[in-house]
């Protein structure tokens, strides 16, 4: 079994939109979060979908789901206070649904450039090692900062990825790592794949496509605008004839 947890449980601050939290701004007359759940709406491996959303847009993201045809949507719970808990809440949904061995792939609801490449490669990484986090080279030089913006080791880009998503592995052992972390006092996580790493679990990099970005500001949605016209029109950056 299968199973996709999409995160979107954030009010998108930093994109300054009052009217609606960033998930649910539109492009071509579609909300990101649904361009989103159809790339793992029509994968053939995933079985089930959990939602983690805004608890105020729940109703909304309801409807969006019945009227765009999203028929694997299993669940939509609320987020939490922190990003950690938001994924919680949508793992443990998940584990009521689905036994502990599941693939359970976490993924931004405002990443909605994963193709279905990258989803098969995480589900077999699972499969293989337990563990498959999305990937992309670094493309520029990364630097340790320290006290008074004082530089310290610059490191190689050749050697560093960036960690995007999905971020997948059993889902027995997600519950079982957060449950851990809160235990402990824990109730905020940069991600999930830092929270498994933390809890001892090997972390086994997918490499994915560049343009997987999370739409965060409002330049990130210009350039998923950018991406999706191209996509739609490949020809656009052609040459003019002369």
């Amino acid at each position: 079994m299968n199973v996709a947890v999409i995160f979107a449980g954030g009010t998108g601050k930093r994109m300054k939109t009052v009217s609606k939290p960033k998930q649910f701004l539109e492009l071509h007359g579609k909300p990101i979060i649904i361009y989103t759940l159809e790339h793992f709406e029509a994968h053939e491996s995933i079985d089930g979908i959990v939602v983690v959303c805004v608890s105020d847009w729940i109703d909304y993201c309801r409807e969006l789901i019945d009227r765009f045809h999203i028929s694997k949507v299993k669940a939509i719970v609320p987020g939490g206070e922190t990003g950690m808990m938001s994924r919680f809440n949508g793992i443990s949904k998940a584990a009521e649904l689905y036994p502990e061995d599941t693939v359970c792939l976490v993924h931004d609801g405002v990443r909605p450039l994963i193709d279905q490449e990258t989803i098969t490669k995480n589900i077999e990484s699972v499969e293989k090692y337990d563990s498959g986090v999305t990937v992309t080279p670094a493309i520029e030089t990364i630097a340790v900062t320290g006290e008074e913006n004082a530089v310290g080791r610059i490191i190689d880009r050749e050697d560093c990825r960036m960690v995007k998503a999905p971020q997948s592995f059993r889902l027995g052992e997600l519950v079982k790592a957060h449950k851990e972390a809160i235990g402990k006092g824990m109730k905020d996580c940069i991600d999930t794949a830092y929270l498994m790493q933390l809890s001892g679990h090997s972390i086994h990099a997918v490499d994915g496509p560049s343009e997987n970005i999370k739409i965060t500001t409002p330049s990130d949605y210009f350039t998923f605008r950018a991406l999706m016209d191209l996509k739609e029109n490949p020809h656009m950056l052609d040459e003019e004839d002369e």
